[in-house]
């Protein structure tokens, strides 16, 4: 059920561009089964997920954010890109997925790398990434990431009307949800200053 002091949230289905969105829920073929596990658990416990969770499909050759934004017209500061990072300090290891807007990056050297206690933080080789998450390259999504691993999401995108075009967990589909629903989704931790200018 949803938290009775959570923030009021917009009630229909947002969209975004030219695309055709749809109920997320109602379109597990377009999402990596991670992703549309974690869905339903989460519409479980926050009834506010199946209306205002979007999936739509596109060409995965557009799935790349500088293309899809220049094909579809979406605006860079929607875009929620996810990049995983992992930092080290002795034998331990830690694994972030790092949410951020198109117009930034991710300030893997200074702040990731304090939040995650470590010497050194560098992004986690794609083919561990895509493996260990089972999603696929060019889809990575805050949505569905193994246990352990934390979830880091600007606070840019805890701002009301924002909105936060993601991956599905599959090339050829993307997400779109209010960024405040993501900032309250269960495990995400919301950071200041996460992500810099480029």
């Amino acid at each position: 059920m949803s938290d009775p002091l959570a923030p009021m949230l917009p009630t229909a289905l947002p969209r975004l561009g030219d695309l055709p969105w749809a109920a997320a829920l109602d379109h597990p073929d377009l999402l990596a089964p991670p992703v549309a596990e974690a869905l339903r658990t989460w519409a479980a416990q926050d009834d506010r997920v199946k209306g205002l969770v979007a999936v739509t499909e596109i060409d995965p050759d557009h799935a790349d954010t500088a293309t899809l934004n220049d094909v579809h017209g979406l605006p860079p500061e929607a875009s929620a890109n996810c990049v995983v990072v992992a930092g080290r300090r002795g034998d331990v290891e830690r694994v972030a997925a790092c949410v951020v807007t198109a117009a930034t990056s991710a300030d893997v050297n200074t702040r990731v790398r304090k939040l995650l206690d470590a010497r050194k933080a560098s992004f986690l080789p794609m083919d561990r990434a895509t493996t260990e998450s089972g999603m696929e390259y060019g889809g990575i999504t805050p949505v569905g990431l193994p246990d352990g691993w934390r979830v880091l999401v600007d606070s840019r995108f805890a701002a009301p009307g924002v909105l936060a075009l993601m991956g599905s967990g599959v090339r050829r589909s993307k997400l779109l949800m209010p960024g405040e629903l993501l900032c309250a989704m269960p495990g995400v931790e919301v950071v200041e200053g996460l992500g810099v200018s480029r």
